[in-house]
């Protein structure tokens, strides 16, 4: 009877009468009911982004997709691109709906916006003039409101069309999921992006921009809007170490200064149930400034920030803030799981350390130019360029989730119901549950993703409390097996207690066989080195996956708690040190010469009170339209 069904959901495909996000469930070679881990990039820019076409980024959606199988593109500076490793599970396109596809027509000399004046400004031959372009419009998304004769909706119209058939055309269901997607850009001094991602079934004839409003309510209202249409779509903050403070605001209150309240806390969680902590411009889980008793929190953040305001700004903090207000007010806005993505400028992400090229085009896409390598063929440091902001960002990062097959339907369902995890760039696999019932012996378990999901819950899930007995945690990580060997696996928590927020790290498996202190809760060190010469990296330390039953031995039965795990790659060089090596150069005296790649799961909440109010239902948002 299945395979009647699954034969008849194929053929209203082919007839084009069903979408095909709506795929019959199994329907591909690869299902699997106890999931698949599946890898992509939810932020993606092409040429119709304005600030890529003035980076000189040419690549098309269609780039874009070639790039995410495997495909040769060419970069802003004249090289090509390739992936490194195998190919994308899945990717969305999300260039800027702020005059989406405007810089382009501005370009083209048969186009009435060729004719106006920072036309001119875009056609000449030297960067800096182009750049004027950038900041003129980029005024009009400070402002929140469009400068009106560069404002043509029809072209805009007409470039979202052309991404949602891009995406179309790429679609291979079982093989390569794309998802329509775009950026809400708010920039009102700072960063309130917002990636826009839809199941992609249906979509709305234009995007909701912040040029049509800047507040990220105004786009949750729109959303919902669109939701009771039948367009199913989420929002995902990215890089909120940008933000200033301003992403998870420990004032509790709304942009307009209305306090938080229950409805706030649904609304935002109905259309953000993610959030992106790590991209190239940085990675936002935590700083040493709010995180001092964490050794690994100074992993890719800014040094150098246009906004002073750490605290507000990442994602641990957040969830502490989202605990003291469940216990004092009822509600939490900050029941988020977690993703990576990339935010390239260039069609292609280079997200390995030896393979990367930066973000913004011509700007950046030189050793020079990213600060990793001497400017002027100089082979020695100097004042003048020892410090560039370029030389802040990172290789980084990847989309993680855990769905039954590679379909546009699972994955997207995947990222609603937060099964979701992040890496800083190498295809780290991380399992998470909790559960009453796990004995130590199903670590050892052939079936222990079925006995995991019969006994618990996964990552980004509530775990209720059953009496007074403490739960248990699965935790499983699996390395890149083109990337490093792994050094430990950890535990982050964060607990309310005496109207104040905890946070601890407990190390609760290590590699090569070593065993945490019972004292400190940390791992010793495994040992581990990088040779600076060459980048050989200890091939004979580290595993090639770690993973056990934990019990938490600060368990409280009447406290709330929250968490995620956290695995570290033993050390291997950083891209800026890779470049230097090429170049034959010292390596930039400012910059670290080696980071410790990782991967982070979605937490996993537990609540000694449950509230039912706090509940999303899946499927009720984002269920199928029949059964």
């Amino acid at each position: 009877m299945k395979l009647y069904w699954i034969l008849i959901g194929l053929f209203l495909v082919v007839l084009g009468l069903l979408p095909d996000g709506l795929l019959a469930e199994g329907s591909t070679a690869g299902y699997n009911p106890q999931k698949n881990a599946y890898f992509g990039d939810l932020h993606v820019h092409t040429q119709y982004s304005f600030d890529a076409f003035i980076f000189k980024t040419r690549n098309s959606p269609d780039d874009a997709y070639r790039y995410g199988k495997g495909e040769q593109i060419m970069h802003a500076a004249g090289y090509p691109i390739r992936l490194k490793g195998p190919s994308l599970d899945f990717m969305a396109v999300t260039d800027h709906a702020e005059y989406m596809g405007i810089v382009p027509a501005m370009a083209d000399p048969d186009h009435p916006l060729s004719k106006l004046p920072l036309a001119k400004k875009l056609r000449s031959p030297k960067p800096k003039i182009n750049l004027s372009v950038f900041k003129a419009l980029g005024r009009g998304l400070y402002l929140g409101r469009p400068i009106t004769e560069y404002y043509d909706l029809d072209v805009i119209r007409s470039t979202w069309q052309r991404v949602i058939e891009s995406a179309d055309r790429h679609y291979q269901p079982g093989k390569f999921t794309t998802l329509y997607g775009y950026e809400f850009t708010s920039s009102p001094g700072f960063t309130f992006h917002r990636n826009v991602i839809f199941r992609s079934d249906k979509a709305p004839e234009l995007p909701f921009s912040a040029l049509m409003s800047n507040d990220p309510e105004d786009l949750w209202q729109w959303l919902d809007k669109k939701r009771a249409e039948g367009i199913m779509a989420l929002a995902i903050p990215h890089n909120p170490n940008l933000s200033n403070g301003n992403a998870f605001d420990d004032e509790q209150k709304t942009r307009s200064g209305v306090p938080f309240n229950s409805e706030y806390a649904r609304q935002r969680m109905r259309n953000e149930p993610l959030v992106e902590i790590t991209q190239v411009k940085g990675t936002s889980e935590t700083h040493p400034l709010l995180s001092p008793n964490d050794e690994w929190a100074d992993f890719e953040i800014h040094r150098k920030l246009k906004h002073t305001n750490i605290s507000g700004s990442y994602v641990r903090e957040a969830y502490l803030t989202g605990l003291a207000l469940q216990e004092t007010k009822g509600f939490n806005p900050y029941r988020f799981g977690l993703i990576g993505s990339s935010d390239t400028h260039n069609g292609g992400a280079g997200y390995c350390e030896d393979n990367y090229f930066s973000k913004i085009g011509i700007f950046d896409g030189t050793p020079a130019k990213r600060g990793s390598v001497p400017r002027q063929n100089k082979k020695t440091w100097d004042t003048f360029n020892a410090d560039p902001v370029f030389a802040k960002w990172g290789a980084s990062g990847l989309a993680g989730v855990w769905a039954e097959e590679n379909t546009r339907d699972a994955i997207f369902k995947a990222l609603q119901r937060k099964e979701t995890f992040a890496t800083s760039g190498p295809r780290i696999r991380i399992i998470f549950f909790a559960g009453y019932d796990y004995n130590p012996s199903l670590i050892d378990k052939r079936d222990i993703l079925a006995k995991a999901y019969q006994g618990g819950v996964p990552m980004g899930s509530d775990l209720k409390a059953k009496g007074k007995q403490s739960p248990r945690f699965l935790a499983w990580a699996v390395r890149d097996p083109n990337g490093g060997r792994l050094q430990r696996l950890q535990m982050i928590k964060g607990w309310f207690q005496g109207g104040k927020a905890y946070e601890q790290i407990f190390d609760i498996a290590c590699s090569d066989g070593l065993k945490p202190d019972p004292g400190t809760h940390r791992c010793p060190d495994n040992g581990a080195t990088v040779d600076l010469s060459d980048c050989r990296f200890s091939t004979d330390k580290g595993n090639a996956e770690l993973r056990t039953i934990w019990d938490d031995p600060t368990f409280k039965p009447d406290q709330s708690a929250v968490y995620y795990i956290r695995v570290l790659e033993n050390p291997t060089c950083r891209w800026s040190t890779w470049d230097a090596i090429r170049a034959k150069v010292p390596t930039n005296p400012h910059l670290k010469k080696t980071v410790q790649e990782r991967a982070w799961s979605s937490p996993i909440w537990f609540r000694p009170n449950p509230d039912i109010s706090l509940h999303v239902d899946v499927e009720s948002f984002f269920g199928y339209f029949c059964d």
